[in-house]
């Protein structure tokens, strides 16, 4: 009860979040969200507000967006938003990245060097007018690993002040990192993938780290 207290007073907390509409239950650690939406980005902000909360095991969004009508777009339009996004968007090679719209939900296609592009890529279409989704089909180009990229993921959770560090357990097979062990908190689970992505030659993370009581 505690726990889902505490999920409600932050989606509540969270300005861009109408927590009027969205539904709270929480069983063994795991927040299940339900309801309705009028954007994305409402939802996926919904989505990182319960990851904030200490306690959280795990997350299930069962929430639906339904636009306003005054929201609504054509996905030729939507498509071409999109693309002029990354045109604007320095960190994103806009030639490498194809859109697709279909009832207003995204997929992005392609193949750029690294995941923060990827990442950028998704961000910059989360929040356009009209959008009920996104899919990031976007590609990692193959690229040579260090043979100390273990070493190199590891030292940059110690820089991050990760408490759980010396815990994890990484196993690294080719380009896939897979993470292993227990973190206190969903954002100690999150910043360790991050820190995984952001290695050289990385094109997969496999999460398997679990949040401990």
């Amino acid at each position: 009860m505690q726990l889902k207290r505490d999920v409600s007073a932050e989606l509540e907390w969270d300005s861009s979040i109408n927590a009027s509409q969205v539904g709270v239950a929480v069983k063994d650690g795991v927040v299940t969200l339900t309801g309705h939406l009028d954007s994305y980005a409402q939802k996926y902000a919904a989505e990182r507000a319960v990851q904030r909360v200490a306690g959280v095991k795990g997350i299930a969004v069962e929430v639906d967006v339904k636009l306003d009508p005054g929201h609504r777009r054509s996905d030729s339009e939507i498509a071409v938003a999109a693309e002029s996004a990354f045109k604007w968007h320095a960190l994103i090679p806009a030639d490498r990245i194809q859109v697709m719209v279909e009832k207003g939900w995204i997929t992005l296609l392609g193949e750029v060097d690294w995941n923060y592009q990827r990442r950028e890529a998704e961000r910059a279409v989360r929040s356009l007018t009209g959008v009920v989704g996104v899919s990031n089909a976007i590609k990692l180009r193959a690229a040579a690993t260090p043979a100390n990229v273990s070493r190199l993921i590891h030292d940059a959770l110690i820089r991050h002040a990760d408490d759980q560090a010396r815990h994890i357990e990484l196993i690294v097979d080719d380009a896939t990192v897979t993470l292993r062990g227990k973190v206190d908190s969903w954002a100690e689970r999150a910043a360790a993938s991050a820190a995984a992505w952001s290695a050289p030659g990385v094109t997969s993370v496999v999460n398997e780290l679990t949040v401990q009581s």
